[in-house]
């Protein structure tokens, strides 16, 4: 894949780094699984979302929802203040 010679944007991270051991909320869901006589081989999955590199769930969901905010806050105070301005202006030709 890539394809045209050029290497990809990124690179996949390999498979081996994402292990559920020192990642104690997995661990025991593994633990519990194995109490009910179950495994989960899928559970590395999950362990990228515990990765120091991706923060905490609540700074991941910080991140997601206040990512544009304050170039947003700055472009609403722009505007605002443009068009009090321009209809301070208009009002007063009237």
């Amino acid at each position: 894949m890539g394809g045209h010679g050029h290497a990809p944007p990124y690179t996949v991270p390999n498979y081996k780094q994402f292990t559920i051991k020192g990642i104690p909320q997995l661990e025991e869901l593994e633990k519990a699984l194995e109490k009910k006589g179950l495994r989960d081989p899928w559970i590395r999955n999950e362990a990228w979302r515990y990765h120091p590199g991706f923060g905490t769930k609540w700074a991941r969901a910080r991140k997601a929802f206040f990512r544009g905010f304050p170039l947003g806050l700055g472009l609403a105070i722009i505007t605002v203040g443009l068009e009090k301005m321009l209809t301070k202006k208009h009002d007063d030709d009237h």
